[in-house]
């Protein structure tokens, strides 16, 4: 059932790939956010009750609705246009993240660590690498954030992987997981996205200290 999960998520990687408008983004960090819980659950089968339910309601809550919605919000309110706007076209994007997942594929096959969960491997190094491609190809600003939420979601996935033996590196994760995002949604956005009416990379050329 695990497996059927990851494999889910690595699924919506390809989907995001393709994604033209920002609310899509949005739900598939949703989906990856359930999907994240129920991983939870079923994986970490040797942590106590209390740590596993706090790490649970930390993954429900945070990645899969105070994020989203709070990124919905900034949208609405800095009035960004809903066009994700890649530098490439969907095609090329899905190529290129499809030869993403089969490269993590390959290296984790040429691998021989029998300590190794090739699943877990495999869809945290996509979904990094993913995460890194949607930064260096889409315009957006908010969709920069978008990316780096990815790479925390494959940080996450990584993490998971060692759980049961080192519960406190799962939660050293969700709580760089609430900083680090609340710190980028928050300060950079209130402070630039009154600035900027609709956040563009190319837009930031223009600002002077």
């Amino acid at each position: 059932m695990i497996d059927i999960l990851l494999i889910a998520l690595a699924m919506s990687l390809l989907y995001m790939s393709i994604a033209n408008r920002i609310i899509t983004y949005l739900r598939i960090l949703v989906f990856q956010g359930f999907i994240l819980f129920g991983t939870i659950y079923l994986s970490l089968t040797n942590v106590s009750t209390t740590n596993l339910l706090l790490i649970m309601l930390e993954t429900i809550v945070f990645k899969a609705i105070a994020v989203p919605w709070f990124m919905s919000y900034i949208i609405k309110r800095n009035k960004i246009t809903r066009e994700a706007e890649p530098y490439l076209p969907n095609f090329v994007s899905l190529i290129i993240v499809t030869l993403i997942i089969v490269s993590t594929i390959i290296l984790s096959s040429s691998i021989k660590d029998e300590n190794l969960d090739k699943t877990y491997f495999v869809v945290a190094l996509s979904t990094l690498f993913t995460g890194l491609y949607l930064i260096v190809s889409r315009k957006k600003i908010i969709t920069h954030v978008v990316g780096y939420l990815v790479i925390e979601n494959g940080v996450f996935i990584l993490s998971l992987a060692v759980g049961n033996e080192m519960p406190m590196l799962v939660n050293l994760g969700i709580m760089l997981d609430i900083f680090a995002s609340v710190l980028i949604l928050g300060i950079f956005f209130n402070k630039i996205g009154d600035v900027i009416q609709d956040p563009d990379v190319n837009l930031l050329r223009n600002l002077k200290d």
